[in-house]
């Protein structure tokens, strides 16, 4: 896996991506099929037919194999990101991505043959069951708080507890679910839907690009065999840092690719509209936001692409990802609101994607981690590296 620069097969697939999403993608987003929960099942197996005929489909591991390095995969995910359904339509989208990324480095032979193989060729999608409900006092930012146990019984796991903001479960084949052991969190591997696992709700979301919604669920006496386990029993946590240090960076890969959309869409009403004699771009008013957010696009792309590059090294990336998530996520909402402040009353309707840009990056800053508790665990390492220092 080459690091340290982008390789010409990944400009070559981000090329293809961005044509893709532009040509056939983007006219998708005026489509009925595309509710508050995401687009529809048979939505989304339209579009990736179609990613499938362009040869577009999971284009971050190509022919199913290897995953890109990072700065590609940065390219890649940024030219899906150009519409909020074109992660869905060719297969980059969370918690699919996430999930692949996990499963191709932790899981065993026979559960990438089950699990990872479909999600891989895009027929299945697949949630991540690790958040839970704030009135059960579970696990959500801190995930020591996690309430659901799992017991052994004999050659069989018995998983109870609740889960809720478990995004596209509603319609997932693939289940990952974290639970409390003696050893410590375990992650299992569970085919969806499964009657143990009871779906509560769906709640209404500020967010519609993912299929599947964010339910909530109950887990009532779940048996597993001892084959389901992901790894190791009580290496839960470990795990998880595996996945989410990159699911944090391509979350900022794709909405920079959003963001960038929803300047272009911006930018060209400025030098359509006009106002007080002259067209808006000219107010500098307005133009200096625009410019404003010309420069806070570069600033994104260039802290994505350093974090890619401490991955790519084969670091952890754990205070690199969150001092990135913290500054693209705020730069980027920013950048949409601006977007909408430029359009006017243009800019809260739905006649194009700016308002929902703008609402699914106000939710980004929260999810795979809120900004605060960002910010929070970056300054306890600070505080430990000052007093390693001066004592």
């Amino acid at each position: 896996m080459a690091h340290g620069f982008v390789t010409s097969e990944g400009r070559a697939i981000a090329a293809r991506v961005e044509r893709f999403i532009r040509e056939t993608i983007v006219p998708f987003e005026r489509d009925p099929r595309w509710g508050m929960h995401g687009p529809s099942l048979d939505m989304v197996e339209e579009m990736r037919a179609l990613a499938r005929d362009a040869g577009v489909m999971t284009p971050h591991v190509p022919g199913g194999r290897e995953h890109l390095s990072h700065r590609d995969t940065a390219l890649v995910l940024r030219a899906a990101g150009l519409s909020p359904l074109g992660p869905v339509g060719v297969n980059v989208a969370a918690p699919d991505e996430g999930n692949m990324f996990l499963l191709g480095k932790v899981a065993s032979a026979a559960q990438q043959t089950h699990f990872l193989a479909p999600l891989l060729q895009g027929r299945t999608r697949s949630a991540f069951l690790m958040t839970e409900p704030s009135e059960d006092n579970g696990a959500g930012s801190d995930p020591s708080m996690l309430m659901t146990t799992a017991e052994l019984d004999g050659d069989h796991w018995v998983i109870n507890g609740r889960k809720c903001f478990s995004t596209g479960l509603q319609g997932a084949s693939v289940g990952i679910v974290m639970a409390k052991t003696g050893e410590g969190a375990t992650m299992f591997l569970v085919d969806l839907p499964h009657p143990a696992i009871q779906i509560e709700r769906v709640p209404q979301t500020i967010d519609s690009s993912m299929p599947g919604g964010h339910p909530t669920s109950r887990i009532v006496n779940l048996r597993v065999p001892t084959s389901a386990v992901l790894g190791e029993v009580g290496a839960g946590f470990r795990y998880a840092q595996v996945r989410l240090s990159p699911a944090r960076l391509t979350h900022c890969m794709r909405w920079l690719g959003a963001c960038t959309r929803a300047q272009e869409i911006a930018s060209e009403y400025a030098v359509r509209r006009r106002a007080f004699g002259r067209l808006l771009i000219d107010h500098e008013g307005v133009g200096f936001m625009l410019a404003d957010n010309r420069i806070l696009l570069k600033q994104c792309e260039l802290m994505i692409d350093w974090c890619a590059d401490v991955l790519d090294s084969g670091a952890s990336g754990t205070s690199e990802s969150s001092m990135t998530k913290v500054s693209v996520s705020e730069a980027l909402f920013r950048i949409a609101d601006q977007c909408v402040q430029v359009m006017g009353g243009q800019g809260v309707t739905r006649d194009t994607i700016v308002e929902q840009v703008f609402r699914e990056v106000r939710a980004f800053r929260i999810y795979d981690g809120p900004t605060e508790v960002h910010k929070w665990s970056l300054a306890k390492r600070i505080k430990r590296e000052t007093l390693d220092r001066i004592e």
